[in-house]
């Protein structure tokens, strides 16, 4: 991501719009430095070193590695150089987070960005930082969860929403359950469906001629089966024709019921299951 849209990366992590910002090779001469994921760009004047990371826990340690870093790219590029690590999970044993490497005469300072500290509104306007907002700063993770799920299927152009989708629930899986991300994700592509939302509307308006209500029910049936059954197909595969029939002669409430079911869903058996329960 921060190779893709290093402009709005930089933006974010150096509060500057610079004129332009190139992509450098991470691999550094002497040997390879191993983290989770290292960016180095360049804007006009400056390089920046991005380090992401899930632990701070390292070897060799970060501040070292820091170190080692800062060297290695004022040798090759003698500009300034700024570094930010971003921790995307907080230490689960509430170790110190070090931001300077010292031993005797030799001090080295490097930022360290705490992402589950961060406003989530930062990431929740700009879909190249969409993926992060699960992991920010929140009360309610899950209500967090499925307002990046809301914003993800908002995005106008299918292959970007496809990709930031893939993205954020990539970094949603470090924090929450992989069932409880398909879910909310799916659930949200589905509210945005025109059709979803003629299904499960809450409330009707009272004062509708019976007869007329009759036929918005009639429709909504339809339009619900019809949902339903393209959802199992993308689950579990092609339904036989046995299978389809049954699905049929189910109610609305019943087909609302089978569309929050499916998600969990992985084969065919698990759909027999449910209808025979």
């Amino acid at each position: 991501m921060a190779e893709k849209y290093p402009d709005r990366f930089v933006n974010w992590l150096l509060r500057e719009t610079p004129a332009s910002v190139n992509v450098l090779k991470t691999e550094l001469s002497i040997e390879p430095i191993r983290a989770d994921s290292v960016t180095l760009l360049q804007t006009d004047q400056r390089i920046v070193h991005l380090e992401f990371q899930t632990r701070i826990e390292s070897n060799p340690p970060l501040p070292l590695r820091m170190l080692d870093y800062w060297v290695r790219l004022y040798r090759l590029y003698r500009l300034p150089i700024t570094q930010i690590v971003v921790l995307l999970l907080p230490p689960s044993d509430l170790a110190e987070i070090e931001t300077t490497f010292s031993v005797e005469s030799t001090r080295h300072e490097y930022q360290v960005l705490r992402l589950w500290e961060q406003n989530p509104e930062i990431f929740l306007t700009d879909a190249a930082l969409l993926p992060f907002a699960s992991l920010a700063a929140t009360s309610d993770p899950v209500q967090l969860l499925q307002q990046v799920a809301q914003v993800v299927s908002e995005i106008e152009s299918n292959q970007e929403r496809q990709e930031v989708s893939g993205y954020a629930q990539l970094l949603a899986g470090l924090k929450f359950d992989r069932q409880l991300i398909r879910q909310v994700f799916l659930e949200g592509v589905m509210r945005e469906s025109v059709v979803y939302q003629e299904i499960f509307q809450e409330g009707k308006q009272e004062g509708r001629q019976e007869g007329r209500q009759g036929g918005k029910q009639e429709g909504r049936q339809e339009e619900g089966l019809s949902l339903v059954l393209l959802l199992l197909e993308r689950r579990v595969g092609q339904l036989p024709d046995e299978l389809r029939d049954r699905i049929s002669t189910l109610d609305l409430p019943q087909l609302e019921s089978l569309a929050v079911a499916l998600l969990n869903f992985s084969q065919v058996s698990d759909l027999v299951d449910w209808l025979e329960q």
